[in-house]
């Protein structure tokens, strides 16, 4: 599982000219999930998302967790975390899981962190989304699985 986190201002997702989510202070967060991904996988990369630390504290140190700031999350499902570029000039995506499951583990993402008290906007799984957001910093992490949890 890739989750690339972009800490924002604002952001919304817009699918066929509707607006189906947005987020004001806080993360806008792109999931990427792999064939090999788990519940038990997702739950160690909402845990590291949510405490990790990259809000500024009052001697504007990045000390402080999304809770601690009453920040909330955009979610938005994105496969393209696991473009292959090595060959050629177009991307493979045969390391992304099979859409059945990505959609099973976007949706178990969302439950979590609303389950944990957090406002969750969401794109639409598969949709032809625009994202639009203003990055605060910017700053921007991606947490992959495969350094997180192995």
């Amino acid at each position: 599982m890739k989750l690339l986190i972009q800490r924002v201002r604002e952001a919304s997702v817009t699918v066929d000219g509707e607006v189906t989510g947005s987020v004001g202070h806080g993360f806008l967060v792109f999931v990427g999930v792999a064939e090999e991904d788990t519940i038990e996988i997702a739950d160690k990369m909402i845990d590291k998302m949510v405490k990790l630390r990259i809000f500024e504290d009052e001697n504007g140190k990045t000390n402080k967790a999304i809770a601690d700031v009453g920040g909330n999350f955009l979610v938005v499902s994105q496969f393209t975390l696991y473009a292959d570029c090595r060959k050629g000039n177009r991307p493979s995506f045969v390391k992304a899981g099979n859409p059945k499951l990505a959609e099973e583990l976007y949706e178990y993402v969302l439950k979590s962190l609303r389950d944990r008290g957090f406002e969750v906007g969401a794109g639409v799984f598969g949709a032809d989304m625009k994202v639009s957001l203003l990055n605060d910093g910017p700053f921007t992490v991606m947490l992959d699985s495969e350094e997180i949890c192995h």
